[in-house]
């Protein structure tokens, strides 16, 4: 069960750190944040990022075998590559339309 928790947190914190990288951009695009300055969209990031660490930080330490989980270190960094990969793609298929994945 711990693994399936690890999986589900890491999927959640994705989403969050895909959207703190990434969303900034299709704010932009929607004039949302067009006037702000980088130093605002930073922290906005960071803002966003933060939740990211509530649920990543989680996720690794009920997963790794040495505190009973159910996976290595590099276990769970290859599935938490997966997992962002995937988000990603999902993410940007879904916002940013004209986009395409080559």
């Amino acid at each position: 069960m711990q693994g399936i928790y690890t999986i589900l947190l890491l999927i959640v914190s994705n989403i969050f750190m895909t959207f703190a990288w990434y969303g900034h951009l299709k704010l932009q695009e929607m004039k949302v944040i067009s006037n702000w300055p980088l130093f605002g969209v930073i922290l906005f990031s960071w803002g966003i990022a933060l939740f990211e660490y509530c649920f990543q930080v989680p996720a690794n330490r009920i997963g790794f075998h040495e505190n009973g989980g159910s996976f290595s270190l590099v276990q769970l960094k290859v599935i938490q590559e997966v997992i962002t990969l995937v988000v990603f793609a999902g993410f940007t298929l879904f916002l940013f339309q004209n986009e395409t994945l080559h």
